[in-house]
C-alpha cells in the first residue's frame, strides 16, 4: 500500500487528470491583462498598509509618548 493511501485511504489523483476533456480553455491577453492588474493592486495595497503599519511603530517610539 502506497504511503498517501495509507494515510487517506484513497489513491492519489494526480492535478493532471482532474479535468475533463474539452474543459480547459486558453487564456487570452485581456485576463493576463487583467491579472496583471490585479496584482498591481494588491501590491499598492500590501505597501500602503505597511507603511501605516511603520507610521504607527514610528508613533509609539516617539519621544512625546514616553
Amino acid at each position: 500500500m502506497a504511503p498517501y493511501e495509507a494515510l487517506y485511504g484513497r489513491r492519489y489523483r494526480s492535478p493532471v487528470g482532474w479535468f475533463e476533456v474539452g474543459e480547459a480553455a486558453l487564456r487570452g491577453p485581456n485576463s493576463v491583462h487583467d491579472s496583471m492588474e490585479k496584482v498591481q493592486l494588491i501590491r499598492d495595497r500590501l505597501k500602503t498598509s505597511q507603511s501605516r503599519q511603520k507610521s504607527y511603530a514610528n508613533v509609539g517610539r516617539s519621544p512625546m509618548h514616553m
